[in-house]
């Protein structure tokens, strides 16, 4: 494949102690360019065209330090950054996968492991358990910095569709219930974020932007 001799000539620099590492580096930084091809159903603010991974990962990274002051917890705002912009690049493979496409969660997990293998294989062995133990740490939910980037994974696209009247959820028939089940996780990273969130979701299904089934989940 083409891409496989993209970075032979690393391999007679003089300077660089180590030109197989750097051609490995190398190559990983350019399949990762395919992130800005996965396309999200979230649209940009104001009635925008749909955002790709990379934009998400960027905006909720940039979020993640502005709203650091709202976490549960204190955190390591270097390493919430990293999650942020690492937790979907297994998407460039697996693909993204709807917040509330029942059926492609069904395979969303093996898809993702998949991927996982395939993409950080690229990398030197000590940055591919980096950037494995990263994607994982995101997806275990188990330290405070993982918590509230995925707090800033869930408030990132209800801002956007907050701003587009909530047109990606009358789109696709969202409910009520839906959005507060994949919502109710920001709270572990933040509570005060949270309350936003909630009355968000809570205005749009007085608008009839969602599906009303409050009555049936009380």
């Amino acid at each position: 494949m083409q891409e496989d001799r993209e970075f032979d000539l690393i391999q007679d620099l003089k300077k660089v102690p180590d030109p197989k590492r750097l051609q490995q580096q190398m190559q990983f930084a350019l399949e990762i360019d395919k992130e800005k091809n996965i396309f999200r159903q979230t649209h940009l603010a104001e009635h925008g065209r749909r955002e790709d991974d990379a934009e998400h990962a960027w905006h909720m990274a940039i979020m993640a330090m502005l709203l650091q002051e709202y976490s549960n917890e204190k955190i390591d705002i270097g390493r919430t950054v990293m999650l942020c912009l690492c937790h979907d690049l297994v998407e460039i493979y697996a693909g993204d996968t709807y917040a509330y496409d029942e059926e492609g969660k069904k395979t969303q997990k093996k898809r993702e492991a998949d991927a996982e293998n395939r993409l950080f294989d690229l990398l030197p062995d000590d940055q591919k358990a980096f950037f494995s133990g990263l994607f994982d740490e995101f997806e275990k939910q188990e330290t405070a910095e993982a918590k509230f980037a995925r707090a800033m994974d869930n408030l990132q696209p209800l801002m956007l569709n907050h701003s587009n009247g909530g047109g990606d959820w009358k789109e696709h028939g969202v409910s009520f219930s839906q959005v507060m089940g994949r919502q109710h996780h920001s709270a572990e990273g933040s509570e005060q974020l949270f309350e936003l969130i909630d009355r968000i979701i809570h205005l749009h299904t007085d608008a009839g932007d969602l599906v009303d089934d409050r009555e049936s989940k009380q």
